[in-house]
C-alpha cells in the first residue's frame, strides 16, 4: 500500500516536471487541437452555469408567486382569518419562503457575477492568447521549413553540378586520347571540364553552407522556439485548468453562503410551527363568535282557561299590537310613537343565534318551517324607558342607528366594535397630542431665536391641532360611555339578579343610572301594568323620537335574496318570509348567522342566513357599517 503511494508520488512528481516543449516537441498539431477542444470545455461550463443561474431565477420567481398566491388579499375575510395562531403561523411560513426565494436570487446573481462574466472574459483572452502562440509557432515552423527547401535545393543543384563536372573529365579524357583531335579542341575540352569542376565546388561550398544554417536553425527550432512557444502553451493550458477549478469552487461558495440564511429561514418556519397553540385558537373562536346572549328559558305556560283578563306583556302588545285596547290606533299612538319593524331594528337584533335550516330533502315537507325558541323577554317598557329617560342614551341611539350603526350585531360583538373604535380615536389622539409636542417646542425655539423662524407661523397650526384634539376627547369620552353602557347592560342581563337590583332603587322607583325620569312600575310577573303617568311619560317623548327616525333614510339596497325555507319571524327584529318569497337585503351577514332584508317600505327585519339565497349587487355601495 505505501509502495503503491510513493509510486503514485513519483509518478505525479515527474508527470509535474514533463515539459511539452521537450516531450510534445513533433505534436504540434495535436496540441493545437487540444487547446482547441480545452477552450471549448471551459465554454461548456460556462454554459452550464448559466442554465444554472436560469433555473435559479425561475425557481425563485415561482416562489416568490407562489407566496405571494397565498398571501391574505387586501379588504378581504382572509385577514380575519389570521388572528389565529395557525394562520399567523402560515403567514410568518409564507415570509420565510419569500425570503428562502431571495437566496436562491442571490446564488443566480453571484453566480452570474462571480462565474459567467468572469469566464466569459477569460475565455476571449485564452482565445487570443492561443491564436498568438500558435501562430508563432507556425511561423517557427513556417521558417525551419523553408531553410530545409534551400538546403535541399543546395544539394540538388551540387549533384547536378558534380555530375557535369564528371562528363565534362570523361569527354576531355576521350579527347585527349583521340590522336585525330586537334590540339585546340583537346585544350577547349579541358578548359570545360576544368569550368564544371569549379562550379561543382561552388555548389558543393554553398551546399555545405546550407547545411551547416539548417542544421544550426533546426538546432533552435527544436531545442529553444519551439519548446518556448511549447511551454507558453502549457502554462496557458495550467492557467485554463486553474481557472476552471477555482470557477468550481466559487460555484460551491455561492451555494454555500446562502446556506446560514436558509437555515434561518427553516428555523423560522419551524419557530412558526412552533408558536401555534391550538387553546388560543379556541379561545379565539369564542372571542370572534360569541354573541353574549343567554339560552332561550322556559316557554311559559298560556293558560287560556282563566276568564281573567290578561295584563298587557311585550309578547302580547308585538303579537296583537292593542289586546285589550279600546282602539288599535289609539294605542300605536299612547305607547309606541314609531313603526314597530323599524323600532325591532333598533333596539334589538334577533335575540338568540339562527335556526338551523330543515334537514329534511324538500323544503315543502315542513309547511311552517322551523319555528325561533321563544326567548325570556323583559318588560317592554323597561327597554322604552332605557331610551327614553335619558337625552344621553337617545343621542346614544341615534349614533348607533346612523353613525355608529353597530345595532345589528350581538352585545359581546357590539362591545368589541366599540372598544376597537376607542382604540383608534385614542391612537389619532396620541399622535396629534406628538404634533402639537412638537410644534410647541418649534416655537419655543422660534421665540428663543428670532431669525430661525416667525414664531406666529405656527399659531394657525396649533389651533387647528387643538381643535382636532378637543374632537377627539369628545369622541372618546362618548364611545367609552357606549361601551359603559353596553357591558353595564350585558352585565345585567348575565345576572337577573344585579339587574334587578341595579335598575330600581329600593326606596325610589327611578333607575340607579338615571335621574332625569321616573320608570314605569311592573307587576311581579314582569309584565306591564298601564298607568297614566307612563303613557304621559311615553307620549311626552314621541315627538322626539319621531323627529329622530321619520327623518332618517332607509337603508339602501345591497341585493336580493329568494327564501329557501317557509319562517314565521315571531321574535323581537325578525320578518317572516314564505318560501320562494323575493325579498330586498339591506345589511348582509355580519358573522351571528343573520341577513337583515326588507319587504317593502313599512316591513323589514333579520331573517336566518341559512334559510335564503343572497343575489349581490356587485354596482351597489350597500348599507355602511361603522364603529
Amino acid at each position: 500500500m505505501h509502495r503503491n503511494r510513493g509510486s503514485f508520488g513519483r509518478n505525479c512528481t515527474e508527470t509535474m516536471s514533463c515539459r511539452w516543449g521537450t516531450e510534445l516537441w513533433d505534436q504540434f498539431d495535436n496540441l493545437e487541437k487540444h487547446t482547441h477542444w480545452g477552450i471549448e470545455f471551459v465554454e461548456r461550463y460556462t454554459k452550464f452555469v448559466k442554465e444554472r443561474s436560469e433555473i435559479e431565477i425561475s425557481y425563485a420567481k415561482q416562489i416568490r408567486n407562489l407566496s405571494k398566491k397565498y398571501q391574505p388579499k387586501k379588504n378581504s375575510r382572509e385577514e380575519d382569518e389570521y388572528k389565529y395562531t395557525s394562520c399567523r403561523a402560515f403567514l410568518m411560513t409564507l415570509n420565510e419562503l419569500n425570503d428562502y426565494a431571495g437566496q436562491h436570487e442571490v446564488i443566480a446573481e453571484n453566480l452570474t457575477t462571480h462565474i459567467i462574466c468572469e469566464l466569459t472574459r477569460y475565455i476571449q483572452e485564452l482565445k487570443a492568447e492561443r491564436k498568438s502562440h500558435f501562430h508563432d509557432g507556425r511561423r517557427a515552423q513556417q521558417h525551419i521549413e523553408n531553410s530545409w527547401k534551400q538546403l535541399e535545393s543546395s544539394k540538388r543543384r551540387f549533384e547536378r553540378d558534380c555530375k557535369e563536372a564528371d562528363r565534362a573529365q570523361q569527354y576531355f579524357d576521350k579527347i585527349d586520347a583521340d590522336i585525330n583531335v586537334t590540339k585546340a579542341d583537346v585544350e577547349k575540352a579541358r578548359q570545360q571540364a576544368q569550368l564544371k569542376h569549379q562550379v561543382a565546388e561552388d555548389s558543393k561550398n554553398e551546399y555545405l553552407t546550407y547545411l551547416q544554417k539548417f542544421n544550426k536553425e533546426q538546432n533552435e527550432h527544436y531545442y529553444s522556439l519551439i519548446p518556448h512557444i511549447f511551454q507558453k502553451i502549457q502554462e496557458m493550458e495550467e492557467k485554463k485548468i486553474e481557472k476552471v477549478g477555482e470557477s468550481m469552487k466559487t460555484y460551491a461558495e455561492v451555494n454555500r453562503k446562502v446556506l446560514p440564511i436558509v437555515s434561518k429561514c427553516l428555523d423560522g418556519m419551524t419557530n412558526a410551527a412552533a408558536s401555534i397553540e391550538p387553546t388560543t385558537d379556541t379561545k379565539q373562536v369564542v372571542e370572534s363568535f360569541k354573541s353574549g346572549f343567554e339560552p332561550p328559558g322556559d316557554v311559559e305556560v298560556e293558560d287560556y282557561s282563566l276568564s281573567m283578563r290578561r295584563t298587557v306583556s311585550e309578547s302580547s302588545y308585538l303579537n296583537s299590537r292593542g289586546e285589550g285596547k279600546p282602539s288599535r290606533s289609539n294605542s300605536r299612538g299612547k305607547l309606541w310613537p314609531f313603526k314597530r319593524n323599524k323600532l325591532m331594528s333598533l333596539l334589538a337584533s334577533p335575540r338568540q343565534p339562527p335556526p338551523p335550516p330543515p334537514t329534511s330533502p324538500s323544503p315543502g315537507a315542513v309547511p311552517n318551517g322551523p319555528k325561533s325558541p321563544q326567548q325570556p323577554k323583559e318588560p317592554l317598557s323597561h327597554r322604552l324607558n332605557e331610551f327614553m329617560t335619558s337625552k344621553h342614551k337617545m343621542q346614544c341611539l341615534r349614533s348607533l342607528t346612523r353613525g355608529v350603526n353597530c345595532s345589528h350585531l350581538p352585545p359581546e360583538q357590539r362591545r368589541k366594535k366599540l372598544q376597537a373604535k376607542i382604540n383608534d380615536i385614542n391612537k389619532e389622539l396620541q399622535k396629534e397630542v406628538d404634533q402639537r409636542d412638537a410644534l410647541t417646542k418649534m416655537k419655543d425655539v422660534y421665540v428663543k431665536n428670532p431669525h430661525m423662524g416667525d414664531p406666529n407661523s405656527v399659531d394657525s397650526r396649533l389651533e387647528e391641532i387643538g381643535q382636532n384634539i378637543d374632537k377627539l376627547e369628545l369622541d372618546s369620552r362618548k364611545y367609552e360611555a357606549w361601551l359603559l353602557e353596553v357591558e353595564t347592560r350585558f352585565a345585567e342581563k348575565s345576572d337577573p339578579h344585579r339587574r334587578q337590583s341595579g335598575l330600581y332603587d329600593s326606596n325610589a322607583t327611578t333607575p340607579v343610572n338615571n335621574n332625569c325620569a321616573p320608570v314605569n312600575r311592573e307587576s311581579p310577573d314582569g309584565s306591564y301594568t298601564e298607568d297614566h303617568s307612563t303613557e304621559h311619560h311615553l307620549k311626552s317623548r314621541s315627538t322626539d323620537f319621531d323627529d329622530d327616525f321619520d327623518d332618517e333614510d332607509p337603508l339602501p339596497t345591497i341585493g336580493t335574496c329568494k327564501s329557501l325555507y317557509p319562517f314565521e319571524g315571531q321574535n323581537e327584529g325578525t320578518i317572516s318570509m314564505a318560501e320562494g318569497e323575493l325579498l330586498y337585503v339591506i345589511e348582509e351577514d355580519k358573522g351571528d348567522g343573520w341577513t337583515r332584508v326588507r319587504r317593502n317600505e313599512d316591513e323589514e327585519g333579520y331573517v336566518p342566513t341559512s334559510y335564503i339565497k343572497v343575489f349581490f349587487d356587485t354596482n351597489a355601495k350597500g348599507a355602511m357599517t361603522y364603529i
